[in-house]
């Protein structure tokens, strides 16, 4: 449980936590093994009013901020990572972006239909060439007449295989490198669009996952983002607040590690006596709950100035670097814990040692979180 949220605050999640323990809670092993994402989950999600969590309800949304949605996410991960990572695909990285970056008129045709659940939205910028080098993408967008016409892939896009929107970038002045890059609204299908493959991924399975190409697709002129050859400024626009959002993901995998194998040390019995009663399991515990405790505070401070307007790459990069990292340390000692049982699939423990994996490579590498840090701290911006 988060315990440094404002009253408010922690009623969102504590209600996001029982909603996700009822609602999906009973099939989160199966959602796992099937790697499908259940297909109503979206609309009970936007009863809720979570898919609208930060956005104004003057585009459909249910208002709120940052910190609630960060919380539901939280919340969400405790019963099914794989879920609250297609969440923040499509609230922070999709709607929260365009709230932020479109125009009047695409805020208002595009964010009812995410915030409602018709739509699945999704973020594509990385590319089989272009992953932490993510100015380096060459899907390019030529302009003819009154449309863009994109060529090009994305991989590992979120939510990709099944999405309805996707906020893009594209090269539409390739010569002139990171200040050529701009951002469109597609609404798929379309036109020369498809699915190369959904991809088969070790954790977070029933997020589906996927690369797609785009041959000569069409897009208006008027689903440009911000401005033309401005794409740069719209990826910079969310970095911090992505890299905040992120960490309670992170976070979230940590506390349900730690319960998880609280409770088991407690309930398994070795020489005659609960596990729990070893110093060796009390140690890991022990540093189970420090990481956890320390990652709830990197986390908040990082959403904290976050909403507040600041500029904080190096804290956000510094609270996800740390945060992802301590889950994993936590959730293989969760695993530990649980001995042999804790290398079975009838234990969710070790789904959440594979899903938490992803921590420390989505949303920039933890080497890359590192140059950020250490680039800030020598005046390198």
């Amino acid at each position: 449980m988060t315990t440094l949220a404002a009253e408010d605050h922690q009623l969102v999640f504590e209600t996001a936590l029982a909603f996700a323990r009822k609602e999906f809670g009973p099939i989160a092993d199966q959602i796992d093994e099937d790697d499908a994402f259940p297909p109503d989950i979206w609309k009970r999600l936007a009863s809720e009013g979570y898919l609208g969590i930060g956005v104004p309800e003057q585009y459909g949304g249910s208002g709120g901020d940052y910190m609630q949605a960060a919380l539901v996410c939280e919340a969400l991960t405790r019963v099914s990572p794989a879920i609250a990572l297609s969440y923040g695909a499509h609230l922070n990285l999709c709607a929260h972006n365009l709230l932020r970056n479109g125009t009047e008129e695409q805020k208002r045709k595009y964010l009812p239909k995410l915030c409602s659940g018709e739509w699945v939205g999704c973020l594509g910028i990385t590319e089989p060439n272009a992953g932490s080098d993510a100015m380096g993408i060459e899907c390019t967008a030529r302009l003819d007449g009154d449309h863009y016409l994109l060529n090009g892939s994305k991989m590992f896009v979120t939510n990709g295989p099944g999405a309805d929107f996707m906020l893009l970038y594209a090269k539409t002045d390739p010569a002139a490198g990171k200040r050529g890059i701009t951002t469109f609204c597609v609404e798929l299908p379309a036109p020369g669009f498809s699915v190369s493959r959904k991809l088969d991924k070790v954790g977070m399975r029933g997020s589906p996952t996927g690369e797609l190409a785009f041959h000569d697709t069409p897009v208006p002129v008027e689903n440009v983002v911000g401005e033309v050859n401005q794409g740069f400024k719209v990826v910079m626009s969310g970095l911090d607040l992505e890299r905040a959002f992120y960490c309670f993901l992170a976070l979230g995998c940590s506390e349900e590690c730690m319960a998880l194998a609280l409770a088991y040390s407690q309930e398994r019995s070795q020489f005659g006596q609960p596990i729990a009663g070893f110093q060796l399991i009390q140690a890991k515990l022990a540093d189970m709950y420090t990481g956890v405790f320390t990652s709830r505070l990197a986390a908040h401070e990082a959403m904290r100035l976050s909403m507040a307007g600041k500029r904080c790459s190096k804290e956000a990069a510094a609270a996800l670097l740390y945060t992802s990292e301590v889950s994993q340390k936590v959730a293989y000692e969760a695993v530990q814990v649980f001995g042999g049982y804790g290398f079975m699939k009838e234990y969710p423990v070790q789904r959440f040692w594979r899903d938490g994996r992803l921590g420390t490579i989505g949303a920039g590498t933890s080497e890359i979180r590192r140059l950020i840090i250490a680039r800030e701290l020598l005046g390198q911006r």
